[in-house]
């Protein structure tokens, strides 16, 4: 059943309130339609570089007040940027929210992005990113996310790239600051030790007074189109130690939900815990890799399935064949109900154990605010515990084809 309360303030921004008496924390999170997803490609890296650029202070706060207000009042505050949203949070012991939502509220509301201060911070992400060229694995992603959507912007870097980060201008960021940041694009999730009229009030008196949007330039809508064959890509990186194999498969976005559950299901089943089919296979009896594992990641317009393998060089060809071999069984055997019911209760577990604090409950609700409904945040352990094998093998036979994926290899040069 889903506890918090789905509240609207008059300037149309969402709030979600669940009050938890027996914890003296509150956690304040606000959820921004404003991730990697709405950049035009000419303007690549855009959400990320705002997201550090909101903390350089506003007309009425100094850069670096925030900061100093929560620490010394013992609380934490984070921000994330990702394809679907941006993010940006606060904890604090109950009795404290008063006094620093209105600072958080102010940064996302009224951010100036000085121009000292944003060349300052520019060369800061252009560190972050010069540090990723140096991850084998980032890099293995990447490329290999690039085959699966060569024209969306899920098929870019979060990041950006160092070239399109030096013709980005103030001015252009306060363009898409503007238009973006506005109250129908924001949710604002206080979970914890308040109770819902005090954190009404707080909301209406600290989100208000929004700058008028203005325009900035859109991505283009692309229509997403299935793998067909394979698409492979090799890079041979020096000081690679291991080879890497990384195998994607398209799915649905978050028009068909169902999907992506039980997707999450059969992750589970192929290679989750030491009785998955591939960790059993490929690493506990041939001993092929050293470690696979397997991912869905639910995104709002197209997800991914992965498969990932950390192995020698010259087994390569061995391993990818065999994955074909168990996603043939997968599309023609199906799973067992034993099989089934374990991914069952393992994904419903983690489910549990990640909905116990605060901190958690409000990244589930915005999370789901954002990409979908937040109604559909409690009923992820119900929609699991539904499926049956013949359902989970059709959506192998749809989804998961052992001829139709990208694939990308990491050798050592």
């Amino acid at each position: 059943m889903f506890s918090a309360s789905v509240l609207k303030l008059d300037n149309g921004l969402t709030l979600i309130h669940q009050h938890i008496p027996t914890t003296p924390v509150v956690v304040a999170d606000v959820w921004v339609r404003a991730g990697a997803i709405i950049e035009p490609q000419s303007w690549d890296g855009m959400a990320h570089f705002l997201e550090h650029m909101i903390f350089k202070g506003t007309p009425n706060l100094p850069p670096g007040m925030f900061d100093t207000s929560i620490e010394k009042r013992g609380g934490v505050s984070n921000a994330v940027t990702s394809y679907d949203y941006a993010h940006y949070s606060l904890t604090a012991a109950s009795s404290y929210l008063k006094d620093t939502l209105p600072y958080l509220a102010e940064l996302l509301l009224n951010a100036t992005i000085p121009e000292e201060e944003f060349f300052r911070e520019r060369d800061v992400v252009l560190e972050e990113i010069r540090l990723c060229h140096d991850d084998p694995d980032w890099m293995g992603y990447q490329t290999l996310i690039k085959s699966v959507y060569p024209d969306h912007p899920y098929g870019r870097s979060i990041l950006g790239s160092q070239q399109q980060l030096m013709q980005h201008s103030p001015d252009a960021m306060r363009r898409f600051h503007s238009k973006h940041y506005q109250p129908e694009n924001m949710t604002l999730v206080i979970v914890g030790g308040i109770k819902e009229k005090e954190a009404w009030e707080l909301a209406n008196k600290s989100f208000v007074n929004f700058r008028p949007g203005v325009s900035c330039p859109q991505p283009q809508k692309i229509a997403q189109s299935p793998i067909k064959g394979i698409y492979r890509q090799e890079l041979s990186l020096p000081r690679l130690e291991q080879a890497r194999l990384l195998m994607a498969w398209k799915a649905p976005g978050v028009e068909e939900l169902r999907s992506g559950y039980g997707l999450d299901l059969l992750s589970v089943v192929l290679a989750d815990g030491r009785i998955s089919r591939l960790v059993r296979d490929l690493r506990e009896e041939q001993q092929l890799v050293q470690a696979i594992c397997s991912s869905f990641t639910l995104q709002q317009e197209s997800s991914l399935f992965t498969i990932t393998a950390w192995l020698e060089a010259e087994d390569l060809e061995k391993v990818e064949d065999l994955i074909h071999l168990h996603l043939e069984k997968l599309q023609t055997n199906g799973i067992s109900e034993s099989e089934l019911k374990r991914a069952q209760r393992q994904l419903c577990n983690d489910y549990a154990f990640s909905t116990e604090t605060p901190n958690q409950l409000t990244g589930l609700y915005g999370y789901y605010s954002t990409i979908a409904q937040v109604e559909l945040a409690t009923a992820y352990p119900y929609q699991i515990q539904s499926f049956t094998t013949q359902e989970l093998q059709k959506l192998a036979q749809k989804y998961l084809s052992p001829s139709d994926y990208a694939i990308t290899t990491l050798k050592p040069n």
